[in-house]
């Protein structure tokens, strides 16, 4: 629910996209950089290479949250965000050319049903989309989703220590800040200067999303099974599109939530195991008889 509130908070801040990626990271960070410091002191200092891969993979998030911020532009909040989501595909693909891993039969499979997903978003086919341009938006929101895969493959590479969660996600924060604001520049989308109450939502922005949400989910993932955080991060895409109707009045048109559907259903299929959940199903009511 914490990363669900982002794109809340970035269209209530009302800044440039690269003024919020910046300043998302700088609020986030002195509350990571505390908890970093307390694992370094009980565990040490983290090795180089986490170091190297983790501002690495900082680089890759700055791509991300500025190309997801310019297609909420376009697109809105609640779209742009399930179009972010579209990294849960993409990183099968990117580790089967990459490192050679095949993906999935059920990747292969949810693949064409997500991409007539993100065809319904874009508005291609749909006069009455919402948006001012859904269809750059859909641009966007799948560079966002190539970055945010980029970022997740670099962090599964670096080995990361499940004690050590707070370490690599500040140092990646900070990374983050750096590249996100060097390119604010030539774009002319950094003001380091955004009056109130723009900060205060950019606070909130920070605090929630930057701090709360990756922390948790970094502390969650080596923690439970790789289904229950599926399933449970899809809820996020879900809340972000009827949090934007509620408090953005954000009104996609009825094939554009059919494309969410298509997303999110063909993610589902992608993430979530069929065979495992009936396996449960039976072991539950073997349980109880």
């Amino acid at each position: 629910m914490c990363i669900a509130f982002s794109g809340i908070f970035y269209r209530f801040a009302d800044v440039e996209p690269s003024t919020a990626s910046v300043f998302r990271c700088l609020y986030g960070l002195p509350f990571l950089a505390l908890v970093a410091w307390l694992e370094h002191r009980r565990y040490g200092s983290l090795p180089w290479r986490t170091v190297a891969l983790a501002v690495l993979a900082g680089a890759m998030f700055a791509g991300d949250l500025t190309s997801w911020h310019h297609s909420i532009e376009y697109v809105g909040a609640g779209l742009a965000t399930v179009l972010g989501n579209l990294q849960v595909l993409v990183v099968g693909l990117l580790a089967w050319l990459i490192l050679g891993e095949r993906p999935s039969r059920s990747v292969v499979l949810a693949l064409p049903v997500v991409l007539s997903g993100v065809v319904l978003i874009s508005g291609l086919a749909d006069t009455g989309a919402y948006g001012s341009n859904p269809a750059l938006g859909a641009v966007f929101g799948v560079t966002t989703a190539l970055f945010y895969s980029g970022y997740l493959l670099i962090i599964r590479r670096s080995g990361r220590d499940p004690r050590r969660p707070a370490g690599p996600v500040a140092i990646a924060t900070f990374s983050t800040a750096l590249v996100a604001g060097a390119a604010g520049v030539p774009l002319g989308e950094l003001n380091l200067a955004p009056s109130w109450p723009e900060h205060g939502w950019l606070f909130g922005y920070g605090v929630t999303s930057q701090f709360l949400g990756y922390l948790l989910i970094s502390v969650s993932l080596p923690r439970l099974p790789a289904v229950v955080t599926s399933i449970i991060l899809l809820a996020q895409p879900v809340a972000t599109v009827i949090l934007a109707r509620l408090l953005l009045d954000e009104q996609p048109s009825p094939a554009q939530l059919l494309g969410v559907v298509l997303v999110v259903g063909g993610i589902a299929v992608a993430t979530v195991p069929v065979g495992w959940l009936r396996d449960r199903a039976r072991a539950r009511i073997a349980e109880r008889s």
